[in-house]
């Protein structure tokens, strides 16, 4: 049996069981076919870690690796091997043979929610690091799922909206790191995306999904969709979807036997995509893999050494006017800010999981230096929802939507955070009507007014020693919290008192999904930080010899299933840093954002560092590039602008950000991301590619051959440490008939030096660099005349410029 080739096989099985694997038996498996062999393959989320089976709460931990926007400041494609082959492990460990990532779509605008988890604002930077990542995957036979394919560049109705965008744009932008994932990385899979594309759903775009994908760039592996992002039988069959996930099916299995047998769908395409579906096997050892399912935690020195080294590696040094590295041997420090005792690890979302563990940088200072020299005030908060409550609760749950009558399962849990996937409540009630009550008991540390909040995907309420407190269930309204299926934060003030035991009763209600199928809840409660903490943190400020204040935001704000409503620090925390810097002028910045932020305050720090979400060893990073064990060796993937208003999608015009009736229009076409304010004249704050270093670099000697297309270059470290650097090549079409950004990133190279220390650098070009895509004959076209190549440390730091002539060329898709 084993010895068959996959399209023998696809010819013995029944029309039933050809269909049988193009939809999920679960959320996380399809199923086997017994009779020929055909075993399960199984999938996981990621794409910083590999979760397993279990929820997006708790379940079996795992190692949680840099988020993509900080896999995308390291400007290293070895990196992202690394990184994509110890998630491999990751994946194994949790049984899975297909980690379903990476994701690559682009930064279109600054607010994107999920801009923390694909890796730049650059197609060329996304694409290379993608390559990367995939080839670290796959050599283990792990297969990639890269996604969302494609223009899903917002969380705004990304289940409904339809991105409006010109076929240049699209292949110049937001397919090409789908392309080189394809032609370069020979990826296994793709993943649709939700939304719409020109008023068709990707999943059902013919376009998109044969014409382009296997007919233009050859393509062979599976097409799967985003779960519960297919909505139709054959217009998805037909269009080129191989996979309906997650099962139990919804649209194929008996459905699709009925349009075979109606002629809507022919029996060839399903033997197609079935084919398709056992390739994807074969290539991951899953065809015949009958090993027992077991998910375990694979705690490995070597993924914490490399999650670890990543840190560092991604850290972008964006102000230093001397004072770091710090000498760990001068004075006393003040650690300051929300983000301090608290380790900010990753972004929000299905790429969460349950780490091994997690280094606050708190804990990671005190293991550098010890306790005696650190001071530490929190100063303010910096959370959207109220802080997850804990206690003792039992939850009961109840087959009906009433909370009535017996309950059918009852468990004990530590706290009221529950995203229910099925099966659960001891498998004995249906997920789609179902009633949940939760009862205990909790103590706080500090008496006085407190704030509790809850928000449900489903209607509920929370009750505090009798009396209710917070209502999402009389006046229930869809918002942005649960992938926008479940209501916003209702927050309601309770007198508590310190150690006493205080009774809380929570009900639930499930409710008809709007169109992901789903119910979940969160209960949060919180003492707010007033005047007197900012004060107190400016006091310990003023008595130490420096401050090291750590703002920013966390997976509640950088999260799938809602944008940010702006670009400003959350809460109080200009404020705290603008008090903090004002009692110790030796004041340095440590921030942690999926993305940019304005910064009222940066003109008056001394020192600034970008961390992002650089996984469970975030605080041991910080401690070795703050004291100089590790160089920061990040350059911006995205631009930071100076305000919000500067970036690309800012308009009085809502249909272009954030959409309108439906849809979203990117109006600027190719001129996103450094092109835009390029184009514009606009100064950023820190422009694309920004990155200050410990050590200093020149280039000389600059060629470019003609004949080859190599551009050459040597790379000196004129300090007396070692550093890294980035050279990067940018490429501008002196003469074009069409509009073209000045500078378009066409190569990078990120080297290491000692001290002292001189390198060649070659940074290699094709013809197709030079060309834009020419919609009317559907090619890459290149036109007669002058090019500008410029060499640097970022977009706006040219240190060479070259001038080199092209002939016209036409090269295909």
């Amino acid at each position: 049996m084993t010895n068959k080739s996959i399209e023998a096989i696809v010819d013995e099985m029944t029309l039933e069981e050809q269909v049988a694997i193009l939809s999920g038996e679960d959320l996380w498996s399809l199923p086997a076919i017994e009779r020929l062999g055909i075993a399960k393959i199984r999938v996981t989320d990621g794409p910083n870690g590999a979760r397993g089976a279990g929820s997006l709460i708790g379940g079996i931990t795992a190692a949680a690796f840099p988020v993509g926007i900080a896999i995308g400041a390291s400007w290293d494609t070895d990196l992202a091997y690394d990184i994509g082959s110890a998630i491999a492990d990751e994946v194994k460990s949790k049984g899975a043979h297909v980690s379903l990532a990476p994701t690559v779509n682009t930064h279109r605008s600054v607010t994107n929610g999920r801009n923390f988890e694909c890796y730049s604002e650059d197609p060329e930077l996304t694409a290379d690091l993608a390559v990367g990542y995939i080839k670290g995957l796959q050599d283990k036979q792990v297969a990639a799922t890269i996604k969302h394919f494609a223009g899903n560049e917002s969380e705004l109705e990304r289940t409904t909206m339809s991105s409006e965008i010109d076929e240049r744009s699209l292949r110049e932008i937001y397919l090409r790191p789908f392309e080189s994932a394809v032609k370069e990385a020979g990826t296994w899979g793709i993943m649709s995306s939700y939304n719409k594309l020109n008023g068709t759903y990707t999943a059902e775009s013919h376009w998109l999904l044969s014409e382009v994908l296997r007919d233009d760039w050859g393509y062979d592996g599976i097409v799967m969709s985003d779960w519960f992002g297919s909505r139709s039988t054959a217009p998805t069959v037909n269009a080129g979807l191989d996979l309906e996930m997650p099962g139990p099916t919804r649209d194929r299995g008996e459905k699709l036997v009925a349009a075979v047998e109606a002629g809507d769908v022919s029996r060839d395409t399903v033997r197609t995509r079935a084919l398709n579906v056992l390739r994807w096997m074969e290539r991951t050892g899953a065809l015949h893999d009958t090993t027992e399912w077991v998910e375990k935690a694979d705690n490995r020195a070597e993924h914490r050494a490399l999650i670890r080294r990543a840190g560092a590696d991604c850290a972008v040094l964006l102000k230093n006017d001397g004072i770091l590295p710090l000498n760990a041997e001068e004075g006393s420090i003040a650690v300051i800010g929300p983000n301090a005792h608290i380790a900010q690890i990753m972004g929000g979302g299905s790429a969460q999981l349950n780490p091994h563990y997690r280094v606050s940088p708190l804990d990671g200072l005190k293991a550098r230096l010890g306790e005696s020299n650190l001071t530490f005030a929190a100063g303010c908060t910096n959370h959207r929802w109220e802080p997850v409550l804990t206690g003792d609760f039992t939850v009961s749950y109840f087959n009906n939507t009433t909370i009535s009558g017996d309950p059918v399962h009852t468990e004990s849990v530590s706290e009221i955070n529950n995203f229910w996937i099925p099966p659960f409540g001891g498998a004995q009630v249906d997920p789609s009507a179902f009633s949940a009550r939760a009862t205990g008991t909790f103590t706080v540390p500090t008496s006085g007014i407190h704030n509790l909040g809850v928000h449900s995907a489903g209607l509920s309420k929370v009750y505090v020693d009798g009396k209710l407190v917070a209502d999402a269930w009389t006046n229930w309204t869809s918002g942005r919290t649960f992938f926008e299926e479940g209501c916003d934060e209702v927050v309601g003030e309770v007198e508590l008192e310190a150690g006493r035991s205080h009774e809380i009763t929570v009900e639930f209600r499930s409710r008809a999904a709007d169109n992901l199928i789903l119910s979940a809840i969160r209960v949060g409660l919180s003492k707010p930080l007033g005047d007197e903490d900012i004060a107190e943190a400016a006091r310990i400020a003023s008595q130490a010899q420096t401050a090291l204040v750590f703002v920013g935001r966390s997976g509640e704000w950088d999260t799938e299933g809602s944008d940010l409503l702006d670009i400003d620090l959350p809460g109080r925390q200009n404020d705290l840093v603008a008090a903090v810097v004002a009692a110790n002028p030796n004041t340095i910045v440590v921030l942690q954002t999926g993305g940019p932020i304005e910064m009222p305050w940066l003109g008056k720090v001394r020192g600034l560092v970008q961390f992002w979400y650089p996984g469970q060893e975030v605080g041991n990073a910080v401690a070795d590039v703050i004291f100089g064990d590790a160089e920061p060796a990040g350059r911006l993937p995205q631009t930071f602008p100076a305000r919000w208003r500067d970036n690309p999608t800012w308009s009085q015009d809502p249909e272009i950000y954030p959409g309108l009736d439906g849809k979203v229009r990117y109006e600027e076409g190719v001129f996103i991301g450094y092109r835009h304010y390029q184009t514009q004249g606009i100064e950023p704050l820190f422009p694309f590619g920004f990155g200050l270093s410990y050590a200093s670099f020149e280039l000389s000697e600059t060629t470019v051959d003609a004949d080859t297309l190599s551009v050459r270059t040597k790379v000196t470290n004129t300090s007396d440490r070692a550093g890294k650097t980035v050279i990067q090549l940018y490429l501008g079409d002196d003469e074009a008939s069409v509009p073209r950004p000045a500078k378009e990133l066409k190569g990078f190279a990120k080297v290491a030096l000692e001290a002292g220390e001189t390198k060649a650098v070659t940074i290699q070009l094709s013809p197709r660099d030079f060309a834009f895509f020419d919609v009317s004959a559907r090619l890459w076209r290149v036109e007669e005349g002058s090019f500008t190549i410029s060499l640097g440390f970022s977009a706006d730091d040219i240190a060479a410029t070259l001038h080199l002539s092209r002939p016209a060329a036409e090269i295909a898709v």
